[in-house]
C-alpha cells in the first residue's frame, strides 16, 4: 500500500510539472487548466493501521492452517498415535478428512473473530464487503492450505524438517501472493506462475470484499479457482498420505 501511494505521488508530480510547462509556455501566467485531487474512497485518512489489520488477518490465516494441519498430523506421528488410528475401522481418507475439518474449522472460526471482533470491533476498521463472502472465501482457501499442510508434514520427517520446509514454502507464497508488495509491481512470469498458489486467489478476492465492497458477482473466479486448486491439492496430499501410512 505504502508503495502505492508513493507511486501515486510520482503520477501526481510528474503531471503538475508537465501542466505546468504547458501553462508556462502558451499561457504565460495564467491559472493551471487541471487541478489533480487524490481522493481515497476507503481508508480517507489513509490510516496505515487499517490496512494493516485487514492484511494481518488475510496472511495470518495461510500461515496458521499450513502449520497446524502439518504440525498435528507430525506430532502423531512422533507420538505413535497414527498406530492407534490405523487399528481402528477407518480408511485414510476419513482420517485426512478428519485432520482438515477439525483444522480448518479451528482457524475458520478464529478469521471470524478477528475480523468482527478485533479489526471491525475494538480497532473500528469500517467494513466495505460482505464478511460472510469473506468467509466463504477462506473456508475454501482452508480446504486447499490445509491439504496443502498434510502434504508438507507427509514429506518432513520430524518437525525441525517441517519448520525448514515452511520457510521454504510460506515466504514465497507470503510474499508473491500480492497481500505484501502489489502484484501489478511483480514481472509478469511470477504474476502467471503464482496464479496457481490458493492464496493469491484468496488476496484478491479478500481486499476486493473488505476493502471496496465486491459481491459474488466479481468475486466468482477466485472462488472457482480456490475450489479447483484445493481439489488438486487434496488429491495429491491424499495420494502421499496413503503411501505415508503403509
Amino acid at each position: 500500500m505504502s508503495q502505492a501511494f508513493t507511486g501515486g505521488g510520482y503520477v501526481q508530480s510528474i503531471v503538475t510539472g508537465e501542466v505546468n510547462e504547458f501553462a508556462n509556455r502558451y499561457r504565460s501566467n495564467a491559472p493551471l487548466p487541471v487541478d489533480l485531487v487524490l481522493r481515497a474512497r476507503f481508508n480517507p485518512q489513509l490510516n496505515k493501521g487499517w490496512f494493516g489489520a485487514i492484511n494481518n488477518v488475510i496472511s495470518s490465516i495461510t500461515m496458521l492452517s499450513i502449520i497446524l494441519t502439518g504440525a498435528a498430523l507430525i506430532r502423531e506421528r512422533e507420538h505413535g498415535t497414527i498406530e492407534h488410528l490405523l487399528v481402528m475401522p477407518v480408511t485414510p481418507l476419513e482420517i485426512m478428512l478428519s485432520k482438515i475439518w477439525s483444522m480448518g474449522l479451528v482457524v475458520l472460526a478464529a478469521s471470524a473473530f478477528a475480523i468482527i471482533v478485533v479489526v471491525q470491533w475494538a480497532l473500528a476498521v469500517p467494513i466495505q464487503g460482505s464478511i460472510w463472502l469473506f468467509l466463504l472465501g477462506t473456508a475454501l482457501l482452508l480446504f486447499a492450505t490445509t491439504s496443502m499442510g498434510i502434504f508438507l508434514a507427509t514429506v518432513a520427517g520430524s518437525m525441525p524438517q517441517f519448520g525448514l520446509l515452511l520457510i521454504l514454502v510460506l515466504l514465497p507464497l507470503q510474499v508473491l501472493s500480492g497481500g505484501t508488495t502489489p502484484r501489478e509491481s511483480m514481472p509478469e512470469i511470477i504474476q502467471n506462475i503464482m496464479l496457481a498458489a490458493p492464496n493469491t486467489h484468496f488476496v484478491i478476492l479478500a481486499q476486493a470484499v473488505l476493502f471496496r465492497g465486491a459481491g459474488i458477482d466479481v468475486v466468482w473466479p477466485q472462488l472457482l479457482a480456490l475450489l479447483v486448486i484445493g481439489a488438486v491439492l487434496f488429491a495429491f496430499s491424499l495420494r502421499r498420505f496413503r503411501k505415508f501410512l503403509r
